[in-house]
């Protein structure tokens, strides 16, 4: 649910320690620094913070992608391709960037194999990762899918607020409602906020009964 990528962010930092064209900004809650469609000439590194990923329709429906933290890498699909931004990136939290010109940032994978490679996993994980996502939304209800989201962001302890988990769903918030009010009617879920009320033993058989 949270990405980070420490390994990626590690790397950037040892080579690009005082280079004259990198440096840092920081975004406060709210601020979208990447716009969908637009031209960008910059690759982020978060160094701190929450941020999320997402596109939004023609209806003016937000579809959130994933959640990033410390280490992701954004900006970089625009810089390999020469193309308009394909998302929106937006700060949940303030949010502290390495920002790295599209330039140095593709000398960087031609010039280390294994930055490219670091590169090249973490573009096959958000893949890997959307494809999942988009299975279980279609195969499995509404319910088994918020107790997925649940169960992650209690491990995570993120706090994301309603409209961005709908949104990350892919559900309007009105049926993200009536699905809370149905767990919390059995008692899976607290009665005031999002925090699950049973034992791990007993999340397990519900999210197993789901396969049956």
């Amino acid at each position: 649910m949270l990405r980070i990528n420490l390994p990626i962010l590690e790397f950037v930092e040892a080579r690009l320690n005082g280079h004259p064209e990198v440096g840092k900004k920081v975004f406060e809650a709210g601020k979208t620094f990447i716009q969908q469609g637009s031209r960008i000439s910059k690759v982020y590194f978060l160094l701190s913070g929450i941020a999320k990923c997402y596109i939004q329709e023609d209806n003016g429906k937000d579809y959130i992608f994933e959640f990033l933290g410390k280490g992701e890498v954004v900006g970089d699909i625009e810089a390999i391709r020469q193309e308009k931004c394909l998302c929106n990136i937006t700060a949940i939290t303030e949010v502290e960037t390495l920002v790295v010109p599209q330039a140095l940032f593709n000398s960087l994978l031609e010039s280390y194999p294994a930055f490219n490679a670091m590169i090249m996993k973490e573009l096959a994980t958000r893949i890997s990762q959307t494809c999942i996502r988009a299975a279980y939304q279609q195969l499995y209800p509404v319910e088994y899918a918020l107790l997925r989201v649940l169960t992650l962001e209690n491990a995570q302890q993120i706090f994301i607020s309603k409209k961005d988990l709908a949104a990350y769903l892919g559900i309007t918030v009105r049926s993200f409602n009536r699905t809370v009010k149905e767990l919390r009617q059995k008692k899976i879920i607290d009665t005031q906020g999002l925090k699950l009320d049973i034992s791990q033993e007993a999340l397990v058989k519900i999210l197993n009964r789901f396969d049956e």
